[in-house]
């Protein structure tokens, strides 16, 4: 058994923490700031960016985009709706709560199908879950990084957005 009045009150106080992030199930950077790009151009972005189970999203230079089989960002991800159709596109420097960066945002103005994501094995032994209905129009803001090799990466969070679930869209190669 461990005499807490032993310790110094720093390494008490530190315990302390480190007991009720366990307890209550934080992620210690859940609020840090996500990394922000600042040096994009609109041209960087047109083409098609994929993602899992044949997520295609298709921005073209004129505004315009594509959107197949993508699903919500944050809690709406949760209702399992994923979202195809056409819509417009636009590269941002708005602040979000995330990071002061850019972003692309993107609309979907005109859904043309919606299809219904697998549930995970959890939520099948639970069928009283209920979901909202796919959207007729969403809008999606994505946050922007570069990888080593200094190509951009389209993401957004999913689920509860302090657990930092990451949706991330990849360049198709051609």
């Amino acid at each position: 058994m461990v005499n807490t009045n032993s310790l110094a009150p720093p390494r008490r106080i530190a315990a302390a923490i480190a007991c009720l992030f366990v307890l209550v199930g934080c992620n210690p950077h859940m609020y840090d700031e996500v990394s922000a790009v600042h040096d994009a151009k609109r041209a960087e972005f047109v083409g098609s960016w994929l993602c899992i189970d044949h997520t295609e999203v298709t921005l073209l230079p004129d505004g315009k985009a594509a959107i197949r089989l993508l699903d919500g960002q944050e809690f709406d991800f949760d209702d399992r709706w994923r979202l195809s159709g056409t819509g417009e596109w636009e590269l941002t420097e708005e602040r979000t709560g995330w990071n002061d960066g850019q972003h692309v945002q993107l609309t979907l103005t005109s859904r043309t199908s919606s299809a219904t994501r697998t549930p995970d094995p959890a939520e099948r032994l639970d069928p009283s879950s209920e979901h909202e209905p796919a959207p007729e129009t969403y809008t999606w803001t994505f946050e922007l990084q570069r990888d080593d090799k200094k190509q951009l990466m389209l993401y957004f969070f999913f689920g509860d957005p302090d657990s930092r679930s990451t949706y991330v869209l990849e360049r198709k190669q051609p």
